[in-house]
C-alpha cells in the first residue's frame, strides 16, 4: 500500500553519525509513500565569504565538495538498497535558505532534517539549521532527534 501525501521528500544530510537516523526515517517513508526522494548536502558558502579566493580557499571548496558527496552517496547507496527513486542534490549557501529554496523551487511535499549535526559549536552560535528551516518552511517539517551516544 502507498500513500499519495508525499510524491517527493527532501532529506538533508551533513554526512555525520548523527544524522543516520534522520535518512532513515527519510527512506522509510519514501519506502511507505512511494515518494521520490532528494538528498541535499550545503556547501555553507557563507563561511568563505570574507576570505580573499585564492589557492587555499580552493583547496578548502573542493574538501567541501567532496563531503557533500560523500554524504549524499551514502544515502544514495541505502535508497538503491531499498529500490527507490532518488537524486543527489548539493546548494551552496546558507543551509537554511538553500533548503527552503529548494523545497519551494521543486515542489517538495516533506523535509526530514536531524537535529543534531557536526556543527558544535558554530551551531550553537549561528543557531539551528532544522530550526530555522521548521520555523520558515511551507511544507512539513519531520525533525528526528540525532543519537548522542555514537
Amino acid at each position: 500500500m502507498t500513500s499519495t501525501l508525499y510524491n517527493k521528500i527532501f532529506i538533508a544530510t551533513d554526512g555525520s553519525k548523527q544524522n543516520k537516523k534522520a535518512v532513515q526515517h527519510a527512506i522509510e517513508f519514501a519506502k511507505l509513500s512511494g515518494a521520490k526522494l532528494y538528498a541535499g548536502y550545503v556547501v555553507d558558502t557563507a563561511a568563505f565569504a570574507s576570505i580573499p579566493m585564492d589557492a587555499g580557499w580552493e583547496m578548502m571548496y573542493e574538501l567541501l565538495e567532496k563531503e557533500a558527496n560523500t554524504a549524499t552517496e551514502s544515502v544514495l547507496e541505502q535508497a538503491k538498497a531499498e529500490g527507490l527513486d532518488f537524486e543527489n542534490i548539493v546548494l551552496e549557501g546558507n543551509p537554511s535558505h538553500e533548503i527552503i529554496n529548494f523545497v519551494e523551487n521543486n515542489d517538495i511535499d516533506l523535509i526530514v532534517i536531524g537535529t543534531l549535526g557536526k556543527t558544535g559549536l558554530d551551531k550553537f552560535l549561528l543557531g539551528s539549521v532544522a530550526e530555522k528551516v521548521t520555523r520558515n518552511s511551507k511544507v512539513p517539517v519531520l525533525v528526528v532527534r540525532g543519537d548522542t551516544k555514537e
